[in-house]
């Protein structure tokens, strides 16, 4: 099994050593708090959005897979908006910590763009091979990680799933936002 299916499969625990340093270094501050919290709840809302086109099957540890090529909601605007949205959790997090900056958002952003550029190339071989000719239009049109101010026209249009089912899927990363922020105000208030 290459490093990429391996960082694919483990991807919701990789962040839990930068996790830990953010809140044994934290010097937060209202600020900081408050300025992370925004981007943590921008980030959740992209997160949301994408769950609702893509499904429960977003939350898979057991490989890349996919029996349909999502291009409709967020997916017409960045073919990654679920890793958009970590990224900005990841960056409202380390903002709110206020942990050794500048150097903690370099690091951060370091591990981030390291793990998911492997992860995507391997989902983009994936749906290369699964779907062909019909991902290798979109790939060209729709950007990865960066959004298109305007939706691509060649969308497939879907009906998204129910908002209460998309909040049920995201149960875990709310877990983790809130049990971190707590952590940050906690650490904030203590020390």
């Amino acid at each position: 099994m290459d490093i990429r299916q391996k960082l694919f499969n483990w991807r919701g625990y990789t962040p839990i050593p930068l996790f830990v340093a953010l809140i044994w270094l934290a010097e937060p501050s209202a600020t900081s708090v408050g300025a992370g919290l925004v981007c943590c709840v921008l980030g959740e809302i992209l997160r949301v959005w994408a769950v609702r086109y893509a499904g429960g099957a977003t939350r898979t540890t057991r490989g890349v897979g996919g029996d349909v090529l999502v291009t409709g909601g967020p997916y017409a605007y960045v073919r990654n908006p679920l890793y958009l949205g970590n990224f900005l959790n990841l960056v409202g997090l380390t903002v709110a910590a206020w942990s050794w900056m500048p150097w903690m958002i370099l690091l951060a952003l370091a591990l981030f763009v390291t793990q998911y550029g492997l992860i995507i190339s391997l989902e983009q071989e994936y749906l290369a091979h699964r779907f062909g000719t019909v991902y290798e239009a979109y790939r060209a049109k729709v950007p990865a990680v960066i959004p298109r101010l305007r939706p691509w026209e060649g969308a497939i249009r879907m009906t998204p799933d129910p908002l209460s089912r998309a909040l049920r899927t995201e149960r875990s990363t709310f877990g983790t936002l809130a049990l971190m922020l707590a952590l940050i105000v906690l650490r904030w208030r203590v020390c």
